[in-house]
């Protein structure tokens, strides 16, 4: 009878640190105290042009925000656009992938992140354009954009507005 309190309370305390570090990782970007969760951050791709300046911007903004991020230049971006269904109504200066998620133009990371904790049916996000004040594009008075969902026949939906 001994013993079997010794294992309950062991499956008590693996239940409680097991929650505890659920809720941790639940809280968002940053855990209690500003602790960064980066080792759990997904890696994503950045396609773009060699000469995109925004383009090396946004990809140092998901980075400070915990992202592993691997860019990958390329002279023509219509085919990695093409896969996902990004048309020109949807198009920006650079396509990413995160998991299974296509990310289009100056995407904030919180809202990626929110992507990736909601995991709605959509192919993935996109700022159509070059909004001022979207990550990447700082410089200027900010322009009020939308950040918007897509799927595969096209559908839109605002996700954000900023």
């Amino acid at each position: 009878m001994k013993k079997r309190n010794i294992v309950g309370i062991g499956t008590v305390f693996v239940a409680a640190a097991a929650v505890g570090a659920f809720s941790m990782l639940s809280e968002g970007e940053n855990g209690p105290a500003g602790q960064s969760l980066s080792d759990a951050a997904p890696e994503i791709v950045v396609y773009k042009g060699p000469q995109c300046g925004c383009c090396d911007k946004w990809a140092e903004h998901l980075d400070a925000a915990g992202f592993k991020v691997s860019v990958k230049e390329v002279d023509n971006l219509q085919p990695i656009k093409a896969r996902y269904g990004i048309g020109p109504q949807l198009s920006s200066c650079h396509t990413a992938v995160v998991e299974r998620y296509a990310i289009e133009g100056h995407v904030p990371a919180d809202d990626i992140l929110r992507l990736l904790r909601e995991r709605p049916a959509v192919t993935g996000l996109t700022v159509p354009g070059m909004p001022i004040g979207s990550p990447g594009m700082e410089e200027g008075p900010k322009e009020a954009y939308d950040v918007l969902t897509f799927d595969a026949s096209g559908r839109t939906a605002v996700y954000t507005r900023r």
